[in-house]
């Protein structure tokens, strides 16, 4: 048995408080990870507010986890005591379906969620299958990369289903934790890269990656950005006109949603979805293979997030800056 410290909520939308729980014994094909740090995702909130209607009290959230390997089951063979690793989204796969065996593992419906039924690494120690934990490359900055193994991974996986283009036009709606990594991501693939997001944010966008901003709240210059782009891809989680974006993409161009947009969207099959042959499509988090595959090559070309560190005693605090909206653009939690 392990006793785990952890910070946890114990009802929707409360406050964090010290939470200890038990691990049994480590089985066969997991292993322990003694936290350093974890990014918070919107979806921590979501999880923390029941949004979703999944979550399960005391909730212990986090699954951008950074930190070392403290204890490794039997038949792990890939990854050693004193490994340094991260740990996204998925804590664990069924590894004999369909999804799984054809490297599809995201996919899996039988995939086990870090903070879905689990408690994750708001915490000293964390446990996943072996299979869902990634080594972090030595020549990337491990103290900023907790929020690649979900932001990053998010809009880095479209680039690679798609089997995306270097020289594509794209189009990237939404400058926050997910589209600022999106910006880096496909400027350093080779595209012309476009943000649509608030004045506000339009320096910092080019910045970060981008070549063109479009004000993201002027309809007007949308509809007027006819044919531009072969793929946009969508981080927002509130309502847009659809039809208007629909209409700024070239012949064969697709609207990708990574964003978790709750409510319905409207769109019209005319003028631009049959006339241009367009696609509407969606993803979720990475497999683990794209995953090394998106951390090498933000070792490669440098891409970090954007960060602010609060120590993980001071989780409220953190996440009363991410829900005012004005935090820039992920924030990490360094294990005091």
């Amino acid at each position: 048995m392990k006793t785990v410290h952890a910070y946890a909520v114990k009802e929707s939308k409360g406050t964090f408080e010290e939470f200890e729980y038990e691990l049994d014994e480590i089985g066969a094909n997991e292993v322990d990870i003694d936290v350093e740090s974890c990014g918070i995702c919107h979806s921590d909130i979501s999880m923390v507010d029941n949004d979703w209607e999944m979550s399960q009290y005391p909730l212990v959230p986090g699954h951008e986890v950074i930190g070392k390997v403290s204890s490794v089951g039997d038949h792990v063979t890939h990854l050693s005591v004193g490994d340094r690793v991260g740990l996204g989204w998925h804590a664990g796969y069924c590894m004999v379906c369909d999804q799984c065996m054809s490297g599809d593992h995201n996919l899996c419906n039988d995939a086990q969620a870090t903070i879905g039924g689990r408690h994750g690494g708001f915490a000293d120690t964390v446990r996943a299958q072996s299979a869902s934990v990634v080594k972090i490359p030595d020549s990337l900055n491990a103290k900023e990369a907790g929020p690649l193994l979900c932001g990053g991974i998010t809009v880095f996986n479209p680039f690679v289903q798609l089997d995306l283009s270097p020289t594509s036009s794209v189009g990237v709606i939404g400058i926050g934790g997910l589209g600022h990594l999106a910006l880096k991501f496909a400027n350093a693939w080779g595209c012309e890269v476009t943000a649509f997001t608030s004045e506000s944010k339009e320096e910092e966008a080019l910045e970060m990656g981008a070549h063109h901003t479009i004000n993201s709240r002027d309809m007007d210059a949308i509809k007027n950005t006819d044919l531009r782009f072969d793929l946009v891809i969508s981080t927002i989680n509130v309502p847009l006109d659809w039809n208007a974006v629909l209409g700024t993409l070239k012949t064969h161009g697709r609207l990708h949603m990574v964003g978790a947009l709750t409510e319905p969207m409207e769109i019209g099959l005319l003028p631009h979805m049959l006339f241009n042959q367009l696609t509407l499509g969606a993803s979720p988090v990475g497999p683990p293979v794209i995953i090394r595959r998106m951390l090498d090559f933000a070792a490669r070309h440098q891409i970090a997030p954007v960060t602010e560190h609060y120590p993980m005693s001071k989780v409220n605090d953190a996440f009363e800056r991410l829900r005012s909206g004005d935090a820039r653009y992920r924030i990490i939690l360094d294990r005091d």
